[in-house]
């Protein structure tokens, strides 16, 4: 979508300094970029080069200010985060046309499914009863959308993503291929006498709030008897696994491949590098930063906003370093 420099530059509280006549379609880097593309710099040293580029406009920092250059600048605090914007604004599509152009024809929607007049559905979409659906989502090729699920404004669902049933979606969420929500929890009930394992029950919901992104094959599971709930814009990596009843905090972050066994707490703005594995019950405090392929006992409590915890079991990094350092030391002496 084409937008103006003055437009983008409202909408991401910069400064407009130098021509603002020009129309901007997209993105790029500083070396890709074309003359209809936005790039930003957010350190003086690849000024230069970014005012030398075939971009645009360039997004940069009060250091560009008084640079002289021909080519128009949006001057902010925060070049990144305000690039970040303007590439989220520049993607944003109207969604017109008749119900035939916005449902695929190979879309199968049930009767009772409340569908906003916005709303997209791709090919071989499988939309169950009472399901609701808000403007401005897109649901991708293949998803399978279980009954009585609830999906919030401007989301975006790409192709193969299953929802059970009862799930709940906020707004703008964004869910990658492949990622499965709402799935039952592992969990069973050992039958003492015969050694058999018996499904416990898994009737609880699955509740993603607004401003999530999930990545590509991860995998949610529902609440046994209540609810696991992922809160406003927490951060989700391809291949993480949630288990059943989990309490994800705001603006928590969890990287690829991280396992969480069922009923874990991770406190608002909570870090999690990639591979963390974490038992049962066990809490994760706010703003703790658990490095990658930490690991944590169940039922553990992890606490100190802003501290760096590693290894397995997890510990402060310091006591960490220390330990390898310890060990370095004895194996030298051998």
């Amino acid at each position: 979508m084409k937008r103006s420099l003055k437009q983008i530059a409202d909408a991401v509280g910069a400064r407009l300094v130098g021509p603002g006549q020009g129309e901007i379609t997209g993105v790029a880097s500083i070396a890709s970029a074309s003359s209809s593309d936005l790039a930003f710099v957010d350190d003086e040293k690849h000024l230069t080069a970014a005012l030398q580029s075939r971009a645009g406009a360039i997004i940069a920092g009060e250091f560009a200010a008084s640079a002289g250059s021909g080519k128009p600048l949006l001057i902010t605090d925060h070049p990144k985060l305000a690039f970040a914007r303007a590439a989220q604004m520049l993607r944003q599509n109207s969604v017109g046309g008749s119900a035939q152009e916005r449902i695929h024809l190979a879309a199968v929607v049930h009767p009772s499914a409340k569908l906003a007049s916005t709303v997209r559905v791709a090919a071989r979409v499988v939309i169950d009863e009472n399901v609701e659906i808000g403007e401005g989502t897109r649901i991708g090729s293949g998803c399978a959308i279980g009954a009585g699920v609830k999906i919030g404004r401007e989301c975006e669902i790409y192709p193969n993503v299953t929802i059970y049933p009862g799930t709940r979606l906020g707004e703008r969420v964004i869910v990658h291929a492949g990622a499965v929500l709402g799935s039952d929890g592992f969990g069973y009930v050992r039958d003492r006498k015969t050694g058999h394992y018996e499904k416990f029950p898994q009737v609880g919901r699955l509740v993603v709030e607004d401003d999530v992104e999930i990545g590509a094959n991860a995998t949610l599971d529902r609440g046994a008897l209540d609810e696991t709930r992922i809160r406003r814009g927490a951060k989700i990596d391809n291949l993480v696994h949630v288990g059943h009843n989990c309490q994800i905090g705001e603006d928590v972050v969890i990287a690829a491949q991280t396992g969480l066994s069922g009923s874990i707490t991770i406190e608002n703005g909570a870090v999690l590098g990639g591979q963390v594995g974490i038992g049962e019950h066990a809490t994760i405090g706010e703003g703790v930063m658990l490095g990658g392929q930490g690991g944590v006992l169940p039922n553990k409590i992890l606490r100190g906003k802003g501290q760096a915890f590693w290894g397995t079991p997890a510990q402060p990094l310091r006591e960490y370093l220390k330990q390898l350092a310890t060990l370095a030391r004895l194996a030298k002496k051998d």
